[in-house]
């Protein structure tokens, strides 16, 4: 399929990949447990991050083959210097329909004006709790009242907001129902997103209790009648309304995956890695290729052949990842 002159790209299952999840640091400045070990992870050496400009080349060359989406991942997105003059060069690519970012917030409230003005709305909120104590036990630090009053920023100033919360067994499932009561009064979606092991450490995960299914019961048993809401085919969330609300409520399957199979997304995270897949193997080198001479054309042909060798979902993509030194890497590193 061609696009103004150009290939759509399209992976071996007749898929489009339209939307990238970049990662701009593996830093951060929290210490969620699910995200990173709680001494905190070895950081990649500066040099060997992808530079603004590279990022901005590379997303150049997808945008020019059908990617319409960019969203902005880390680590934590504004810990890095300069991360606004970047967006700012990174909205204006041609063929770029929307740039998203997911963030903590803690760093964020200062540049919401700044954000509007550059067309961005789109504002996923990791905010695994509304409960002061619990946010220290999971983040390890006292920011609450930041990431709270951030929350309620964004939605004074029209911000499209998702606020992300990882549902953790003995840490934060009391949370499950407050969080969900946010919904009814709040324009937000609050969406529950089941744990996966991409802490950095090795951890057996071959049973997980808090399925989606089961965070679907909790709810049900205070909210009986919420009840099913439109779901884009891509979208990685089962979306449910409580009847009256202000906004709504999503189901993300991260562990039981079953959301894959229609998925549009790939990641590049920090260094230059690509990945087709979340949970399978970084597949290409972007970093390599930008840094020994690689044209245009010669990184958009091995992106293709990356693409092209695809696996249909994440049960697959998990098995290329068996042996593999990565496999149990932080998420931090993964690029969220």
């Amino acid at each position: 399929m061609s696009m103004n002159g150009k290939e759509q790209l399209i992976d071996n299952h007749g898929r489009e990949i339209s939307y990238l999840r970049l990662s701009v640091t593996d830093r951060c400045n929290l210490r969620c447990s699910y995200c990173m070990p709680e001494e905190g992870i070895n950081f990649v050496k500066r040099n060997l991050l992808l530079s603004f400009e590279e990022m901005l080349r590379i997303s150049r060359i997808l945008a020019a083959h059908g990617v319409k989406k960019i969203r902005i991942t880390g680590g934590e997105p504004f810990v890095r210097t300069d991360i606004m003059d970047f967006l700012k060069d990174l909205v204006a690519i041609e063929g770029l329909e929307k740039v998203s970012i997911t963030t903590n917030g803690v760093l964020l409230k200062k540049y919401l004006a700044e954000l509007k003005n550059l067309g961005i709305q789109d504002i996923n909120l990791s905010m695994d709790t509304f409960n002061p104590e619990t946010f220290k036990k999971i983040t390890l630090r006292n920011d609450f009242e930041k990431v709270r009053d951030t929350l309620f920023a964004l939605i004074d100033n029209d911000f499209n907001v998702k606020v992300n919360a990882v549902i953790m067994e003995g840490l934060n499932e009391q949370d499950i129902i407050p969080l969900t009561r946010l919904s009814i009064n709040l324009p937000v979606k609050i969406r529950f997103i089941e744990e996966m092991p991409f802490n950095g450490q090795y951890r057996k995960a071959s049973k997980l209790n808090w399925t989606s299914a089961k965070i679907l019961d909790e709810i049900r048993t205070v909210f009986p009648s919420i009840e099913k809401f439109h779901t884009l085919k891509t979208s990685t969330s089962e979306n449910y309304k409580i009847p009256g609300a202000k906004g709504l409520v999503g189901l993300i399957a991260a562990y039981t995956r079953t959301f894959c199979g229609s998925c549009n997304r790939i990641r590049i995270n920090a260094t230059g890695n690509l990945r087709t897949c979340l949970y399978g193997p970084e597949v290409l080198d972007i970093r390599e290729l930008l840094r020994s001479g690689s044209s245009d054309q010669e990184i958009i042909k091995e992106i293709k052949k990356s693409i092209n060798s695809r696996a249909l979902d994440g049960f697959e993509a998990e098995k290329l990842n068996i042996g593999h030194e990565k496999v149990n890497e932080s998420m931090s590193n993964i690029g969220g």
